[in-house]
């Protein structure tokens, strides 16, 4: 999260990037492992001022109210949903207030404006919400003075927390990868979990990546329903689905160990095996047509590439260098896909937030 602070007007502002779920997705919502890391092409911003009255500032296009004609908001609602960041600002105010009530942690009786902006794009599976909330949340801990008394590793629980509230379902991994930065192995066994309320988050070194590109569609099509009959599935116990929700999480360990040794040909075939255990398990009809051809359109020139989280938005790793990118981008181009390298954000915890880390 990068901090800008105006002494003179008091003005927090704070940004949250977009992220890639590299290896191990979905595996995070069923106790496995995961390796993702933060996408510096597109992020949220949340500003907080001072204010005698609290407010929420909505968005002038993302929270629009107002239209040219019933055929306006009618065809802006079927294309946005019912769903701008207002609600999420209002949610992780909520949500914060109740964990520093029942954990002791007083609040002072400011009150501030809190708006925001947002350029990841829409349903693309880059976890556009939980940026607006992860953002948030930052200035709220800095509004209060209380970043110290919250610890970095309860972060990404309050952020989901926020998100639970609205019926967007979802795993942890995101909001992990938006509260650290940088590139995360998080580890979600149900040990920790059930012990600690949150799994073991171990940062890596952004350079251990090799060039990543990322494809993306203009129009994208709902991913919200992509976890569904799965996850019904796995809680009754299904064994197809544990078993080989076991073998995703499997990736995210050897993925480590692949990028540790920088051992990319390894890579190229771990991200592709995650791509296929999830169609198996997850079958086309749920997945999409356009999302499975932004996979394959990097497949077919020998590239490696796998959802960045449950649709809308594809990773992709050339082995053979910049003649197979230019392949790739031509092709995407020709698809009407939009296809741009990855800028990966270094971690941005301050001293602060190291602090509160491991302090069990």
């Amino acid at each position: 999260m990068e901090i800008a602070l105006d002494k003179q007007s008091a003005v927090i502002e704070h940004k949250s990037y977009a992220r890639v779920g590299l290896l191990g997705n979905p595996s995070d919502v069923y106790f496995g492992n995961t390796i993702s890391f933060s996408l510096g092409n597109f992020w949220a911003s949340v500003r907080l001022e001072p204010s005698t009255d609290l407010v929420i500032v909505p968005h002038p296009s993302h929270d629009l109210v107002q239209f040219n004609s019933i055929s306006h908001l009618v065809n802006r609602l079927q294309n946005e949903g019912y769903y701008g960041g207002v609600r999420l600002l209002m949610a992780i105010c909520k949500i914060f207030h109740k964990y520093c009530k029942e954990n002791n942690i007083t609040l002072h009786d400011g009150n501030f404006t809190l708006s925001y902006d947002t350029n990841i794009p829409r349903q693309t599976g880059l976890s556009g919400s939980s940026a607006i909330v992860s953002a948030a949340l930052s200035c709220l801990l800095d509004f209060y003075k209380v970043r110290h008394l919250i610890k970095v590793e309860v972060r990404p629980n309050l952020v989901l927390n926020s998100e639970k509230e609205l019926g967007i379902v979802a795993g942890l991994q995101d909001r992990v990868a938006q509260v650290y930065g940088g590139l995360v192995y998080m580890d979600f066994g149900k040990n920790h979990m059930d012990e600690l309320g949150h799994g073991i988050y171990t940062p890596m070194d952004v350079d251990l990546l090799p060039p990543l590109y990322l494809i993306y569609a203009e129009n994208p099509s709902d991913s919200g329903k992509v976890h569904s009959t799965v996850r019904q599935r796995w809680l009754e116990g299904d064994e197809f689905i544990r078993s080989t929700m076991e073998e995703v999480a499997n990736i995210a360990v050897e993925g480590r160990k692949a990028l540790l040794e920088k051992d990319y040909i390894k890579l190229v075939a771990l991200m592709n095996h995650n791509f296929d255990l999830r169609r198996r398990m997850f079958g086309d009809d749920a997945l999409g047509a356009m999302n499975i051809e932004m996979v394959e359109i990097a497949r077919r020139i020998g590239a490696a590439s796998k959802f960045t989280g449950s649709g809308g938005a594809v990773v992709v790793f050339c082995p053979d260098g910049p003649s197979q990118v230019k392949q790739l981008e031509d092709a995407c181009h020709s698809a009407g896909f939009t296809f741009q390298p990855i800028k990966v954000m270094p971690s941005f915890l301050s001293e602060v937030d190291l602090q509160t880390l491991g302090s069990h």
